[in-house]
């Protein structure tokens, strides 16, 4: 039996064979585990470009919302494929102009999931046009999927079609899960912050913890922080590279995940990253965050609530003992709950089966007959 062929379609930078060149950690977002004798898989591969062709590349992006020409330079393994997984819009929406424009019958090209991440936030943002445009190739996906329950309902509200809820993973790698076995706050209580998706909610993080002397401040993000949110102790300076990140998890007493309202479980990455150093976790309850780790194990706040987030803060300082059984529990979900990059591609691969079992009977079909394939759901159903 041949192995079922996926192409691993991901944003120009995220290349395997360049992306952290020399730590041998597979594909980014851990697609690798997914590799079998079931699938091979392959990925999109960056292009080395001059700075005329690289500028032509991110206008065009900027004007069509994702990058067809990095798209286009690997239509040989997409079109070559059985099945393209993409981890963002930018990507599906990009492929799916790709296949239309090629023009094969749908019966024979392939299988396209298609998971968003930002797209359903920005939606009533986009014109009419944009829309039509946009729901034109989303059409050609044979699955949505979504990180976050939020972003699943917004699905059917804007785009009339059902969502597979796939639950994102950690590291472990990068970050070993090990359960704290003490927690003891200093003083001034240290708190951090990290974070470069743009629904960091920075604004009311400095509100509640700047200017006071009561707490060691550190906000790791390469956006720019507005001269107006700075104060004496507030540390600002971006975390780049592993190391920075671990010396950063290491130094706090308490991370925070301060957020806009969202519906793509923005601050998730840093949530699995605090659980799996054993840190207590203020987070606000926007996005769909509590899809993963619910209030047993980390203590949520309304958005734009600096006074919320000072009296979560103090609390966890008063009570040891509390913070330290709430970073238990963190690690308790994770593990539970396997949010694991193994997961997250074995989620995929139950998606997959799925899909050549409805839309490609006759492969599915060979492959049962060669020795089955696996078995279980993500969360949600096609």
């Amino acid at each position: 039996m041949n192995a079922t062929k996926v192409h691993v379609h991901l944003f120009y930078g995220a290349d395997p064979r360049h992306y952290r060149k020399g730590d041998d950690i597979g594909c980014l977002y851990g697609y690798h585990h997914a590799e079998s004798d079931e699938f091979a898989l392959t990925y999109s591969q960056d292009t080395r470009e001059r700075t005329p062709m690289r500028l032509a590349r991110r206008a065009l992006k900027a004007v069509l919302g994702f990058d067809f020409i990095h798209t286009w330079r690997n239509r040989g393994e997409i079109l070559r494929s059985d099945v393209i997984w993409t981890h963002t819009e930018h990507e599906h929406l990009s492929v799916a102009l790709l296949l239309l424009l090629h023009g094969r019958p749908r019966a024979t090209a392939p299988l396209l999931l298609a998971q968003s991440v930002w797209l359903l936030d920005r939606w009533p943002e986009y014109g009419a046009l944009r829309r039509w445009c946009y729901r034109r190739l989303i059409a050609r996906a044979d699955v949505l999927t979504t990180l976050a329950s939020d972003n699943a309902r917004l699905c059917r509200r804007y785009l009339e079609r059902d969502a597979v809820q796939v639950y994102y993973g950690l590291n472990t790698v990068d970050f070993p899960v090990r359960a704290p076995r003490a927690w003891q706050p200093h003083t001034p209580l240290r708190v951090a912050a990290i974070g470069n998706d743009r629904d960091r909610d920075w604004d009311t993080f400095v509100k509640a913890f700047g200017h006071d002397a009561r707490y060691d401040v550190r906000l790791a993000t390469r956006r720019r922080i507005p001269a107006s949110l700075h104060a004496p102790n507030v540390r600002i300076a971006s975390a780049p590279g592993l190391a920075k990140q671990r010396e950063l998890y290491d130094w706090a007493d308490v991370i925070v995940v301060p957020l806009r309202p969202n519906a793509h479980a923005s601050g998730i990455t840093v949530m699995l990253e605090a659980a799996a150093v054993g840190k207590p976790m203020i987070v606000t309850r926007v996005g769909a965050v509590d899809d993963y780790f619910d209030d047993h194990a980390v203590s949520y706040v309304p958005p734009f609530d600096p006074a919320a987030l000072r009296d979560a803060a103090s609390r966890l300082a008063v009570r040891p003992e509390a913070a330290l059984a709430q970073a238990c529990e963190a690690v308790g979900q994770l593990i539970a709950r396997d949010l694991t990059t193994q997961h997250y591609a074995q989620q995929h691969v139950w998606i997959t089966n799925e899909l050549l079992r409805t839309k490609r009977p006759h492969a599915a079909t060979a492959r049962s007959n060669a020795g089955g394939y696996a078995s279980g759901r993500a969360g949600g159903g096609l």
